[in-house]
């Protein structure tokens, strides 16, 4: 998914982000997000970035870094265009990144 963040004086492009709340939970229009950026070398020390290479699924074109140390929620209406679907153990590997950075293993 991609979405478009710029409110206030946040980044005022249209960034690919990976959802990773479920479709059931919450009452508000909104899903979690994870923000995704360009691969750097310097992220491999980072245990708040996770590699994702480009696949024939998830619509990315170059290797990408999942942000988790940015997860936000952002509303439905934000959302403009699927690029496709991350491989369980890709997403797998996100949450436990967030699990990492809040601390909870």
């Amino acid at each position: 998914m991609c979405f478009e963040p710029s409110v206030g004086s946040e980044i005022t492009k249209t960034r690919p982000a990976v959802v990773v709340s479920a479709d059931g939970v919450g009452a508000l229009p909104v899903k979690l997000v994870v923000p995704l950026t360009e691969w750097k070398r310097h992220f491999e020390e980072s245990p708040w970035h996770v590699k994702l290479e480009p696949t024939s699924t998830n619509g990315l074109q170059k290797t990408s870094a999942a942000d988790v140390l940015q997860l936000k929620s952002a509303a439905l209406e934000r959302f403009t265009t699927r690029m496709g679907r991350l491989a369980a153990a890709q997403l797998e590997d996100i949450v436990l990144a967030i699990a990492a950075v809040i601390e909870a293993q």
